[in-house]
């Protein structure tokens, strides 16, 4: 009874030693490269491959660091699919600037307990080789190079900028010819008699009736501002009508004479401005106060002795 355990136990531990080993078998790892010697600098190709059966855990190889070598691009890892195996493949863009032999060392993949490393390789990192069959030449003793001229042109771009900053500085403060403002020709009559013979001509041209409300009002304000300029030497030519209305509280004027044309100079504003249209007897009042005005100012200004 004891023998016949025995044997079934004997018999259990070889097949599982057995399918362990058939199980390790399938665990296929390598890698290669595309070059062995490079240039300081060059690429390496580094490929990565593992086939494992469908459905076993394993930690994937360790890519990152490499002893004197440096990685330059690292994809990822990606598979194809057999009925029992399933394989994974890397590839890594490498290089290195040591120069010398360097070894890749193997790299270790992990299924359960065992582990499975890759093949190591040799790489040759040199510089650009030598040309044998060029000359070498000794080193030469600095050789004094002589300061160029300065080319003709410049002078001449020089000569021609010169001028044109004279001529730019020559219009800028040359002396204006002084226009000289035309003078009105001086009424020989009295500035009293001219602003009510003006008044009197622009009543007769029925401007209002004509719809000409601006220009009718721009013709009394016209007519009032030359009176008082000649009248009494206020500036009024100017001025606007709000500066006038100032200036007339400098005259004799009632303080309801004062109102009445103040009032009078503000609708002209309106109408000029304001594009305000009155009616044709508000525009006939307006030459009332125009004229009273004028006249209340004339018998405001004592007799000369």
């Amino acid at each position: 009874m004891h023998c016949r355990t025995r044997n079934i136990i004997t018999l259990v531990t070889l097949c599982v030693l057995l399918h362990a080993g058939l199980h390790a078998q399938q665990v296929n790892v390598k890698a290669t490269v595309d070059r062995t010697t490079i240039l300081i600098g060059e690429p390496i190709r580094l490929n990565l491959e593992a086939t494992v059966p469908t459905g076993t855990s394993f930690t994937w190889f360790k890519t990152d660091t490499i002893p004197h070598f440096e990685i330059v691009e690292a994809g990822n890892p990606d598979s194809s699919k057999d009925i029992n195996l399933k394989t994974y493949r890397q590839q890594l863009i490498i290089t290195s600037f040591d120069s010398g032999y360097w070894t890749i060392p193997a790299f270790v993949l992990r299924a359960g307990k065992q582990r499975f490393r890759t093949d190591t390789f040799a790489i040759n990192v040199t510089y650009s080789p030598d040309d044998t069959t060029r000359n070498y030449h000794d080193i030469k003793e600095i050789i004094p190079v002589k300061k160029p001229g300065i080319p003709y042109w410049y002078w001449i771009a020089g000569a021609i900028a010169l001028l044109i900053i004279a001529l730019v500085i020559y219009f800028m403060v040359r002396k204006k010819p002084v226009v000289k403002p035309v003078q009105k020709p001086v009424s020989k009559l009295s500035p009293y008699e001219e602003a009510i013979t003006s008044l009197e001509a622009l009543r007769k041209e029925e401007l209002p009736q004509k719809d000409q409300s601006k220009l009718y009002y721009t013709r009394l304000n016209d007519i009032l501002r030359l009176y008082v300029w000649r009248k009494f030497g206020i500036s009024s030519l100017e001025k606007t009508n709000e500066e006038l209305i100032m200036q007339l509280r400098q005259t004799r004027l009632s303080a309801n004479d004062y109102t009445l044309l103040a009032q009078a100079l503000r609708m002209a504003d309106f109408v000029k401005f304001a594009k305000y249209v009155p009616s044709v007897a508000e525009q006939e009042e307006t030459w009332s106060t125009f004229k009273n005005s004028i006249a209340r100012l004339e018998a405001s200004v004592p007799p000369a002795q």
